[in-house]
């Protein structure tokens, strides 16, 4: 029996089911979420240590006892060997003193995250705090619709990593009666990392800050149940 075999000629990215013309009832927003991962390890919990400290003296009752004269010759140094003396750097920063959230060198333990301060294609001309974001036109995918904003405000993604090409989140926001004929929005998010870096030079805004999860809920009360979700930590 013969198979028939069908073969697709031309682009296939027309049916990815996003409109590349300007519509006046919908948007579709790629959005940025750039985070720094912590520099130095947490603070342990203290139910954690508690445990840690009962398991080490549960192990101590039970462990094998070596000869004094066995334990003296694996303490004692051949002749040449030297000795570091290791100093750990502050946890707490001149950044963390001074609240200084334009800087990456704070709050060493946590995720901190990019915010701009400026205008956006749903803000109707005002200033607001949003993600690094672009409305959805002619690129590829959504994530080349990211990658466009998030470099549009640090020049080039040099050090950048983005972590997968499909979104972390979505979310669906309809028009408002405050501005009339205003389209209803819909923005997925992507997850973006700094790599190798404490400093960029970002542009294209009005301010930004660099906050942990804590502090973004903040600036946005009212989608803090929908971050909250999407952000672990």
């Amino acid at each position: 029996m013969q198979r028939t075999i069908t073969i697709l000629r031309g682009p296939l990215v027309r049916d990815r089911g996003f409109s590349t013309s300007s519509s006046s009832s919908q948007k579709i927003v790629a959005s940025v979420l750039f985070e720094r991962l912590p520099v130095v390890i947490p603070k342990i919990d203290p139910v954690v240590y508690a445990y840690q400290e009962f398991a080490f003296r549960w192990r101590q009752q039970y462990r094998r006892i070596y000869p004094d004269e066995l334990l003296d010759k694996s303490n004692a140094r051949g002749k040449g060997d030297y000795h570091i003396d290791y100093v750990p750097a502050p946890r707490i920063t001149e950044a963390d003193k001074m609240n200084d959230r334009k800087s990456l060198q704070r709050a060493l333990d946590r995720r901190l995250y990019l915010l701009l301060y400026g205008n956006t294609d749903g803000s109707a001309g005002k200033s607001v705090w949003h993600f690094p974001e672009k409305v959805y036109q002619s690129e590829e995918t959504l994530r080349k619709c990211a990658e466009s904003a998030l470099k549009s405000i640090l020049g080039d993604l040099s050090h950048t990593y983005f972590v997968g090409n499909a979104p972390m989140g979505h979310m669906a926001t309809q028009s408002t009666e405050d501005v009339p004929g205003s389209p209803s929005v819909k923005q997925f998010f992507f997850k973006s990392q700094v790599i190798a870096t404490n400093k960029f030079n970002i542009k294209k805004c009005e301010d930004f800050v660099w906050v942990t999860k804590d502090e973004l809920l903040e600036y946005f009360p009212e989608k803090a149940e929908f971050l909250n979700k999407m952000i672990i930590s």
